[in-house]
């Protein structure tokens, strides 16, 4: 059969994120952070050769990139646009059955507040975009003139954000909620300002972040109105 010019060759691309190990790689690295390859093979339940000759070929096939730190190597997603597709593909994949207590916790830590590669999301990040839209700053497609203002308050950088060649700011589908929270460039500004602040913070669970006390008090103020989540608070 004759192939469209235009036509994208996914399949390549699609057989990389197939094999399970390479998935559980790519799922791991979806918290925005760099990782070696030592922890990721721990994290995909394979051997550290196992996890090295899949990491070669997710490098060759554009998927991650090497962080070099010294004579250490480290690995994370090739950008954002990755992370968007494995965003996709777990909205529309089965979730793994839970068999055990802490296999429930985890899960209900990443369903509260995860990070999304480098933007909130889960209950947290939904809740965060409410908050946005309720008081006016976003109009579903872009910044009001007062959510502007409202975030350059928080500190989020918005003239230079939207310079960024990344989009500005779309709605991303929760794939825990099924609802939207705020993604693009401007999620990621504003969850960045939100760690520095010490307002997010990392967590053990992988990717699972936490409101803290500080965070919730500081958004409240910001918003005036209640707490993006209801998990417990860390001080």
């Amino acid at each position: 059969m004759e192939h469209i010019a235009a036509d994208a060759d996914i399949a390549p691309v699609a057989a990389l994120i197939a094999e399970p190990a390479r998935a559980a790689i790519l799922t791991a690295l979806l918290g925005g952070r760099a990782l070696a390859a030592g922890e990721l093979a721990r994290m995909a339940g394979v051997s550290a050769a196992t996890a090295s000759a899949h990491l070669a070929r997710l490098l060759d096939g554009g998927l991650v990139a090497v962080v070099r730190q010294g004579r250490h190597r480290y690995y994370r997603l090739a950008g954002h646009e990755i992370a968007e597709v494995l965003e996709v593909l777990a909205r529309i994949s089965a979730r793994p059955p839970v068999r055990s207590l802490r296999q429930s916790r985890q899960a209900r830590q990443l369903e509260e507040a995860r990070t999304c590669y480098d933007h909130l999301a889960g209950r947290a990040g939904v809740s965060l975009l409410d908050r946005l839209k309720d008081g006016g700053h976003y109009d579903g497609h872009d910044l009001t003139g007062q959510g502007e203002r409202l975030l350059s308050r928080l500190g989020v950088d918005v003239a230079g954000t939207r310079r960024s060649r990344r989009r500005f700011a779309p709605e991303c589908l929760d794939w825990t909620e099924r609802r939207a929270h705020l993604g693009g460039a401007l999620g990621a500004a504003i969850t960045e300002v939100l760690f520095e602040r010490d307002w997010l913070r990392r967590g053990p669970v992988p990717r699972a972040v936490t409101l803290t006390d500080a965070g919730r008090q500081g958004l409240e103020e910001l918003f005036g109105s209640k707490e993006l989540t209801s998990g417990t608070p860390v001080t």
